[in-house]
């Protein structure tokens, strides 16, 4: 297979960790703001992290560059834009993005004004690309509960328009869905498709919780469902889309190695998985890569490749019409 010239979609991919690291140079420049360095290579070693993280928090940290500088509507507009850039230049023909509005308001800018600069930079790539795409609006976990709701509330005034659905991210701890079932609820009232991180570090008991108080329609990872009956059946009963990220995974030791990762038994077993970047700067890699990897290491035909897309454009929250061109893309 040509894994390049493939069509691709990626469900899962953050804003904050796919930033160019000369973008960050610029902006820094743009809004004086000081950087451990100003070379570029520099500044891409500080962001990707290595495959030798501890654990999720430690891949946490490689976010903590990139947030510096997306505090005003120029850098929001101008890294969503470059992000569905790159996505499209390897042809991945949809694309949602995930980001957490909350984490870029600290000089000021309001939600409103953060939505409105990321849509505006998708929009803008998808006249100027072969590429659709959507946003997923986060929350993170350990962030206070005061603020969802108005996140919802603003969000929900760009559904359809750019944003589809609902998330919540960060670290992971047992049991979190509990302290969120209210606000799942809320935003599902207003519209909002909900897709939740879950089974990444956690236990498969997480992702049971995520489908069955939350009614998740995805599961961002979902990968330890391998060892719990209750949230494999919640996945594989209500056909819950699986949001693999395979190079992510490893780095964060919710999987020992790439040989280890489930996506195959899964596959196998007829669930709902697709595959995805999860962050292309952090994790230094591409959805071709993370496709080649995928196919190549699992000996994937090229029909069992059709069948993981075709998993992708079903459990997207794409319009119906961008469903019937991702189908024909394939087909082609």
């Amino acid at each position: 297979m040509n894994f390049f010239s493939l069509p691709k979609i990626d469900l899962h991919c953050h804003l904050d960790g796919s930033v160019r690291p000369q973008t960050i140079i610029d902006l820094a420049q743009i809004q004086s703001l000081s950087l451990p360095s100003n070379n570029v290579e520099v500044v891409r070693e500080l962001m990707i992290a290595p495959e030798t993280c501890s654990d999720l928090t430690e891949y946490l940290t490689r976010f903590d560059l990139p947030l510096q500088v997306m505090q005003t509507e120029h850098a929001l507009e101008r890294i969503s834009y470059e992000v569905f850039e790159d996505a499209a230049k390897e042809n991945v023909k949809y694309l949602e993005v995930r980001f957490a509005p909350l984490l870029h308001v600290t000089q000021g800018l309001t939600i409103q004004q953060i939505i409105a600069a990321v849509v505006k930079g998708m929009k803008r790539a998808e006249r100027d690309y072969d590429i659709h795409g959507n946003y997923i609006l986060c929350i993170l976990r350990t962030m206070t509960k005061e603020r969802i709701n108005e996140v919802i509330e603003e969000g929900a005034k760009w559904l359809g328009n750019g944003v589809q659905a609902f998330d919540l991210a960060g670290a992971e701890l047992p049991g979190f869905c509990h302290d969120f079932i209210e606000y799942t609820h809320y935003a599902r009232s207003k519209g909002f498709h909900v897709t939740i991180h879950a089974g990444e570090q956690g236990d498969g008991q997480n992702v049971q919780d995520a489908v069955q108080l939350l009614h998740a329609e995805r599961v961002g990872h979902g990968i330890h469902i391998i060892n719990h009956n209750g949230g494999y059946a919640a996945v594989k009963n209500n056909r819950i889309g699986l949001e693999t990220c395979p190079s992510s995974n490893v780095q964060t030791k919710a999987v020992n190695d790439l040989q280890s990762h489930p996506a195959k038994r899964f596959y196998e077993q007829g669930l709902a998985i697709t595959i995805n970047t999860d962050n292309r700067t952090v994790s230094n890699t591409t959805m071709t890569q993370e496709v080649q990897k995928v196919c190549e290491l699992f000996s994937l035909s090229a029909e069992d490749y059709r069948i993981i897309y075709l998993n992708s454009v079903e459990q997207s929250f794409a319009s119906h019409d961008v469903k019937n061109y991702l189908r024909q893309c394939i087909d082609e």
